[in-house]
C-alpha cells in the first residue's frame, strides 16, 4: 500500500476531526437554536427570534422559569444528584483504598462484581432494583407491621438505585488517581513521628483532591441526566429526565423542552470544564509540593540525636 503524501494526510486528518465535531456538536447545536423560534414546534421554518419559551408567563407558550412542573423537577434532580455524588465519592474513596491497599482472598472477584453495574443495561438495572426492594419491603411489613417507605418508588429508592453504579464509577476515577501515589512520603511522614490521622489530612487526600473533585463532577452529570434507572425507581416527584419523557408523551416536543435542553448543555459544558482545570492544576501542584509536604506533617522529635549520644556516654 502506497502511504499518502503528507500534505494530503495532514488535510484529511483535519477534514476527518472537523466532520467528527461537526457530527457531535450539530444536534446540540440545532436543540439550543430552536429553544429561540417563535413557533409552538421545535422545527423549520424559523418564525422569528423570541425569549417566550425561557420568561413566558402564560400558554400556549408558558416558559420555563414559569413552568412549576420542569423547575420542581430540575430541584429535584439537583438534590438528588447531590446526595448521589456526595454518597457515591464517600463509598468509591474506602473502596479505592480496599483494592489499592489491602490483599485478601476473593479480592479479584470482588472487583469483577463492582465492576458488573457498569455492563448491565440501565432498564435492567432499574427493574431488577425495584424487584428486589419490592419484596423486601413486602416482607419487612409482613414481619414487622412497618412498611419500609425508603424501600417503595421514589426518591431515597431513585439514589440507592444510582449508586448501585456510580459508585463503581467513583471507586475507578479514585483508584487510578490513589494508583499513583508514592508511599514514601506517608511512611517519610510516620517515621517522623506524624500519626496516621494527620498523614492522611496533611498527604494523602490532598494528593487525592482533584479525583474526589472528578468524582463528585461525574456522579453529580451522570446522576441528573440517567433516565432509564430511574424511570423504574421515580414515585410521585419526578427528576426531570422523566418530566421532560412525560411532557413529550402527552403534549409532544415544544420548544420549553429545547430552552430545558440549552440549559444542560451550559451546565454540563461549565461543570466538565471546571474538572478539566482542577485536573491540569493538579499536576504542577503535586510536583511542586510534594517535597514539603511529608516535612510538613512530620511532629517535633523530642530530643535531638547529639543530645542522645551525650547521655549514653
Amino acid at each position: 500500500m502506497v502511504p499518502l503524501p503528507s500534505r494530503r494526510l495532514e488535510w484529511t486528518v483535519r477534514l476527518y476531526v472537523g466532520c467528527f465535531l461537526v457530527f457531535l456538536a450539530a444536534p446540540l447545536a440545532a436543540a439550543c437554536l430552536f429553544a429561540f423560534n417563535d413557533s409552538t414546534f421545535p422545527s423549520l421554518p424559523w418564525r422569528g427570534f423570541t425569549l417566550d419559551w425561557f420568561f413566558g408567563r402564560a400558554e400556549p407558550k408558558l416558559g420555563l422559569l414559569h413552568d412549576r412542573r420542569l423547575v420542581r423537577s430540575i430541584g429535584v434532580s439537583a438534590a438528588t444528584g447531590a446526595a448521589v455524588a456526595v454518597l457515591a465519592t464517600a463509598i468509591g474513596l474506602g473502596n479505592a483504598f480496599l483494592f489499592e491497599r489491602c490483599r485478601f482472598p476473593l479480592k479479584r472477584l470482588l472487583y469483577v462484581i463492582m465492576i458488573v453495574p457498569l455492563v448491565i443495561p440501565g432498564i435492567v438495572l432499574g427493574l431488577s432494583i425495584l424487584v428486589l426492594a419490592n419484596a423486601t419491603a413486602t416482607a419487612l411489613q409482613a414481619a414487622t407491621g412497618v412498611d419500609p417507605a425508603f424501600l417503595r418508588p421514589g426518591a431515597p429508592l431513585v439514589v440507592l438505585g444510582q449508586l448501585s453504579f456510580l459508585v463503581t464509577v467513583s471507586t475507578l476515577i479514585l483508584g487510578a488517581r490513589l494508583a499513583k501515589f508514592d508511599r514514601a512520603q506517608e511512611e517519610a511522614a510516620l517515621n517522623l513521628g506524624a500519626g496516621w490521622a494527620r498523614v492522611m489530612g496533611t498527604i494523602t487526600l490532598p494528593f487525592l483532591k482533584p479525583a474526589i473533585l472528578s468524582s463528585l463532577i461525574v456522579c453529580f452529570l451522570v446522576s441528573f441526566e440517567n433516565f432509564t434507572t430511574t424511570l423504574m425507581l421515580v414515585g410521585s416527584d419526578p427528576p426531570l429526565t422523566v418530566a421532560m419523557y412525560d411532557r413529550m408523551s402527552k403534549a409532544g416536543s415544544t420548544p420549553v423542552l429545547n430552552a430545558v435542553s440549552l440549559l444542560l448543555v451550559a451546565g454540563c459544558a461549565v461543570l466538565a470544564l471546571a474538572s478539566i482545570l482542577v485536573q491540569r492544576e493538579a499536576k504542577p501542584r503535586r510536583e511542586a509540593s510534594a517535597a514539603p509536604v511529608a516535612r510538613d506533617a512530620a511532629v517535633p522529635v523530642p530530643a535531638p540525636c547529639h543530645a542522645t549520644v551525650g547521655s549514653l556516654s
